[in-house]
């Protein structure tokens, strides 16, 4: 059964990478959440103004790759105890977030980010400020087309993503 998910993890282009070359993942596409601006474009997103994040729209066989999975990535490929920014890239358009579709993700990806907020903390981390909110009533925006696959056609482009350097604890099991 094919189930989407979303995230933002900072600049989308090497979340995007990360997420598209993981078996069961069947499509990615980058653009726009969260704002408060209809069809922003990418320079209306970068001034801030539009309120929108990042984000990497994940369709993927769920029979094949979890949701928990898609999370565990999702919180090593950057630095979510970093507010509003990952490496350089600094602005409310790269904080960290994860916009959930139903109950079961978001119940899945609260008790995620507990787990990972344990191990960053025995790390002696900052705490996770990545936001978990309902993406019911929130339009997703694709971006421009030069964004979509931007790795694949600029394989040595920006990746732009820092990380902590903590694994997810490989003991943990979500349902």
């Amino acid at each position: 059964m094919n189930s989407i998910a979303y995230f933002a993890t900072g600049c989308f282009w090497g979340a995007e990478r990360r997420f598209w070359q993981m078996d069961g993942v069947i499509e990615t596409n980058v653009g726009y959440m969260g704002g408060n601006r209809p069809n922003p474009n990418y320079e209306q997103v970068c001034t801030g103004v539009t309120g929108h994040a990042e984000m990497v729209k994940v369709v993927f066989d769920s029979s094949k790759v979890s949701y928990q999975r898609l999370l565990e990535e999702f919180w090593v490929m950057h630095d979510p105890t970093s507010l509003n920014q990952q490496g350089g890239d600094i602005g409310t358009q790269y904080r960290s977030a994860i916009f959930t579709t139903d109950n079961s993700q978001q119940v899945t990806a609260l008790a995620s980010k507990a787990e990972y907020q344990r191990v960053l903390s025995a790390a002696g981390l900052d705490q996770i400020c990545t936001e978990i909110l309902s993406a019911e009533g929130i339009e997703y925006y694709p971006a421009e087309e030069y964004h979509q696959k931007y790795l694949l056609k600029n394989p040595n482009g920006y990746d732009c993503h820092s990380s902590t350097g903590v694994a997810y604890p490989a003991t943990a099991v979500i349902n």
